[in-house]
């Protein structure tokens, strides 16, 4: 485990492997969109959508003990549920370093489900399908090659800020929304299940 003073406490994959291993899984908290979580994810864990998670810390902080590692793809999402839960005044939240890419890669146990793509590689195929098509055309309309900027610049404002208001957009979509995951869904899961427990 790591810390730093301007970054969140973080966990790799094999010290979170080891303690699943023993009997002291802390609780799993995958911030990822339901259907991503859908595709894969470390049995035990539970899906709490970023946005609800946000949304909703103060009354999730009442249901989390103090033993909680934050999940997403990579790693930025994580971090930022992180900040969300440590304001919400939960006294240290961790966030699993390089994420559930990381966990797969160290061949960890995966649940799977229906395979659906991730919020990363939406968001590149919109953002590069409306720089493309704005380009192209801006040949018969030069004005839309100012739709193609207005990308760039969202895409910087993204990376600076490490948010991403277009893969918020996409995580309201159906496509993303998958199976229900409501606040009283999962705060009902929290009550019911001690931090070791396996849900589905």
């Amino acid at each position: 485990m790591t810390t730093n003073p301007t970054s969140p406490a973080t966990l790799d994959a094999t010290t979170l492997r080891e303690l699943i291993a023993a009997g002291r899984a802390p609780r799993l908290l995958d911030v990822r969109t339901p259907a991503e979580f859908e595709t894969s994810h470390i049995p035990g864990s539970y899906n709490v959508p970023l946005e609800l998670l946000k949304e909703h810390r103060a009354e999730l902080r009442r249901h989390l003990d103090e033993d909680v590692v934050l999940v997403c793809r990579s790693g930025a999402r994580a971090a930022q549920a992180e900040r969300a839960l440590a304001g919400a005044g939960l006294p240290h939240p961790k966030v699993l370093t390089g994420g559930i890419m990381a966990w797969q890669a160290a061949d960890a146990p995966i649940a799977h489900g229906r395979p659906r793509w991730d919020l990363e590689r939406q968001v590149r195929l919109v953002a590069g399908s409306i720089v493309l098509a704005s380009v192209v055309a801006s040949v018969f309309v030069p004005g839309l090659k100012w739709v193609a900027g207005f990308v760039g610049a969202g895409l910087t404002v993204a990376a600076l800020t490490n948010t991403c208001a277009m893969g918020m957009l996409l995580g309201k979509l159906p496509y993303n929304r998958g199976a229900t995951c409501d606040l009283e869904t999962v705060v009902g899961r929290l009550r019911r299940e001690p931090a070791s427990g396996q849900p589905a």
